[in-house]
């Protein structure tokens, strides 16, 4: 099959097919990777809103406990619906603290089955505030350690956020899965083919990097993960050799797709920009995501947002709230014309921005 660059960034574009509703975009693309950083917004809302028309800051989480969606790891952590979450467990794997403190894993789960609903910090005020070293080398509480280890589990859920902190509560669909799971080859498949098509048409390279961190939702797995990734590379997927780079997508997917027009701009982790391999063969330059770059070495900016003209990636955005208003610093890349066309369509794209974080104007700033 002979397939041009081109045919492959306007096929990337599949994901930003616009949705009918929260539910329909979470069904849709199975997996919405999560971030705390809020530049302008977190990652989950900027990735939602760029398919959802009206969609606003902060909906997710005061939809959440009303939709068919849970909080878990796949490559990341994120949000699926619960059919994407029924091939992740049962998972065996028993985080270090529920080893080390058996005794208050125990009176967490006692606790967490009596309330219904636990917070961390009433959790903590009734067991009480030991700390342990969280993941990221700070102090947290030993409960909450032990919450989050038992939602990884799969003993507990997230039922609901207060001001981005989890409330949990207990799993009994997760216990159900334990007691007749899926089998295991359609689990491995089913994760292996979700990811090829959020993320496709995708460097084959770049699927098995995926599948690689997918040792986060199946720990006990991996192996046999990486097995079905290599049959689904040899007979499941579609694939050709792009430029020297072989790609790989959904087999069932239409050859064609109709090249997008206008001016977008995306999150960084949003599936159309998340494989930096495939950004850089297509778009010829390299968009790096610099919020943990020291800001002496930083090229693009804190949290700078790709923009896509057509199905070109031309430049990035910094956009931040000053006020009432939305500062949108834009830099194009060597070559682009800041044509009127392009100004009306990037206008029109930083007013959706606009709406989406609540702001009463916008102010353009070049680079």
């Amino acid at each position: 099959m002979t397939i041009t660059s081109s045919a492959v960034r306007a096929a990337a574009f599949r994901t930003l097919a616009p949705q009918p509703s929260l539910q329909a975009a979470l069904d849709t693309l199975g997996f919405v990777q999560a971030d705390p950083i809020r530049a302008p917004a977190r990652a989950q809302d900027l990735t939602l809103m760029a398919r959802l028309a009206g969609y606003r800051a902060g909906d997710l989480e005061a939809a959440y406990p009303t939709l068919d969606a849970e909080e878990d790891m796949l490559p990341n952590y994120g949000f699926v619906p619960r059919r994407v979450q029924a091939l992740l467990h049962p998972r065996e794997v028993e985080p270090k603290v529920l080893q080390t403190h058996p005794e208050l894993a125990g009176a967490v789960r006692a606790l967490l089955h009596e309330a219904g609903e636990l917070h961390p910090r009433q959790a903590a005020a009734g067991l009480g505030r030991g700390g342990v070293v969280n993941a990221w080398g700070g102090q947290s509480s030993a409960t909450t350690r032990v919450l989050d280890a038992l939602h990884r589990r799969g003993e507990a859920r997230v039922v609901r956020r207060e001001r981005g902190v989890r409330v949990y509560g207990p799993a009994p669909h997760l216990a159900a899965l334990r007691a007749a799971p899926l089998p295991e080859a359609e689990r491995l498949r089913g994760a292996v083919h979700l990811l090829a098509g959020l993320y496709g048409p995708l460097p084959e390279a770049s699927l098995g990097y995926l599948v690689g961190l997918s040792h986060y939702g199946f720990p006990h797995l991996h192996g046999a993960l990486r097995a079905a990734f290599r049959t689904a590379v040899r007979e499941e997927l579609a694939g050709a050799v792009v430029d020297g780079v072989r790609y790989v997508w959904p087999a069932d997917w239409p050859p064609e797709a109709d090249a997008p027009r206008g001016v977008r701009v995306v999150g960084p982790f949003d599936p159309l920009v998340w494989d930096r391999r495939r950004f850089a063969h297509l778009h010829g330059w390299t968009y790096r995501f610099e919020a943990y770059t020291p800001a002496a070495k930083r090229q693009l900016g804190y949290y700078a947002l790709p923009v896509f003209q057509a199905e070109r990636a031309v430049g990035w955005a910094n956009l931040q709230l000053q006020g009432s208003a939305l500062e949108a610093r834009v830099g194009l890349v060597p070559g682009i014309r800041r044509t009127a066309a392009f100004n009306r369509s990037l206008n029109a794209e930083l007013d959706r921005y606009r709406a989406f974080l609540g702001a009463a104007e916008v102010q353009v700033a070049e680079l």
